[in-house]
C-alpha cells in the first residue's frame, strides 16, 4: 500500500470528523425520540433527556396501543404499502419496457410527454375534480391507484432494460415468446438490483404519505397510520387516547397512575416510532441493491 503524505492523512482525518458530525446530527433527533417515547412522560417534562432514558417505562406504548384506531390505521398503511408498491413497479415496468422497444413507433415522442409531466401537472384541485369524477373518493383505491406510474422510476426502468444484451429478447422472440412473456419470463427476472431499489422507494413513499389521506380520505376507517400521526399532532386526539386509556370497567383506578406518567409528548414520541421503524427494518435487507439500482438511472441510452 501506498504510504500517505501529511496533507493526504489530515484530509482523512477532516473526511472522517465531517461524516461522523453530519451522522451524528441525521441520527440523534430520532435517537432522542426514540428515548423519550421509553421514559416516563412526567419525568421527560422536567427535561434534560438526552441519550438515555432517566426514567424507563413501556407505559407510553401500552397507550397507544389501547386505541384502536393506531392498530386499524397500521394494517391500512400495510395494505397500502404492499398493494401499492406490486401495482405500481409493475405497470412501471411495463411501461418502460414499451418505451425501450426500438420498433414502437413514436417512441420518443411517448416519452417526451411522459417527461413533461414530471415539471407540469394540472394542480391539486383539477386532480382532485378528476378523482371525484371518477367516483374514487372515500375509497382505498385513491391511495394507490394515482401513484401506479412513477415516471422517474421508469426512466430508470428505461435505462436498464436499453443496458441487456438485445439478444436475450430475439431469442425469446424466436422461441415464440409474446412481449409480456418476455418481460415476465427474461427481463423481469434478471433485474433484481433495479425491481428491490425501486420497490423500496415506492414502499416509502406509500407508508409515509399523509397529505393524500388528509385530502381524498373522510371516512376514519381508511386513514393510514402517517395520516392519524399527523392529526395527532395537530388535534386533541392525544386526550382522547389517555381517557381510552383509562376506559370505564371497574380497573379504571389501577389504570389511573398509567395515565398521569404519560403527557402529550411522550404519546406523541411513541406514536411516531409505531410509524416509523417498520419501514426503517425494510432498509438491511435491501441495501445492497442500493448503489447498482441507484446508479442505473445516471447511465446514458
Amino acid at each position: 500500500m501506498m504510504k500517505m503524505s501529511a496533507g493526504d492523512k489530515f484530509l482523512q482525518v477532516i473526511i472522517y470528523a465531517t461524516l461522523l458530525l453530519l451522522g451524528f446530527i441525521t441520527l440523534y433527533p430520532f435517537w432522542n425520540s426514540l428515548v423519550i417515547s421509553f421514559n416516563m412522560g412526567s419525568d421527560t417534562a422536567l427535561g434534560g433527556i438526552t441519550f438515555w432514558p432517566r426514567s424507563p417505562t413501556l407505559d407510553n406504548y401500552e397507550v397507544v396501543f389501547r386505541d384502536s384506531r393506531i392498530g386499524h390505521a397500521f394494517l391500512i398503511s400495510i395494505m397500502r404499502t404492499i398493494v401499492g408498491t406490486t401495482l405500481s413497479v409493475m405497470f412501471t415496468a411495463i411501461l418502460a419496457y414499451g418505451l425501450s422497444r426500438h420498433e414502437l413507433m413514436g417512441r420518443k415522442i411517448y416519452m417526451v410527454f411522459c417527461i413533461i409531466t414530471m415539471y407540469f401537472s394540472g394542480g391539486l384541485i383539477p386532480t382532485f375534480l378528476l378523482l371525484r369524477e371518477f367516483g374514487m373518493m372515500d375509497t382505498f383505491w385513491v391511495l394507490v391507484i394515482p401513484g401506479m406510474i412513477s415516471v422517474y422510476n421508469m426512466i430508470i426502468f428505461r435505462t436498464f432494460f436499453l443496458g441487456l444484451p438485445a439478444g436475450l429478447v430475439e431469442s425469446a422472440r424466436i422461441d415464440g415468446c409474446n412481449h409480456i412473456g418476455v418481460l415476465t419470463r427474461i427481463i423481469l427476472p434478471i433485474s433484481g438490483p433495479v425491481v428491490a431499489t425501486l420497490s423500496l422507494f415506492t414502499a416509502v413513499y406509500h407508508w409515509n404519505d399523509w397529505f393524500s389521506a388528509s385530502i381524498y380520505i373522510n371516512n376514519p376507517d381508511l386513514i393510514p397510520i402517517q395520516t392519524l400521526l399527523k392529526q395527532i399532532l395537530n388535534s386533541n386526539i392525544v386526550t382522547d387516547q389517555l381517557q381510552k386509556a383509562i376506559g370505564s370497567s371497574a380497573a379504571a383506578q389501577d389504570r389511573l397512575a398509567l395515565v398521569q406518567s404519560v403527557t402529550s409528548k411522550s404519546l406523541i414520541m411513541a406514536t411516531t416510532m409505531v410509524a416509523t421503524l417498520p419501514i426503517i427494518m425494510v432498509y438491511p435487507f435491501l441495501q445492497k441493491y442500493f448503489v447498482k439500482g441507484v446508479l442505473i438511472g445516471s447511465l446514458k441510452e
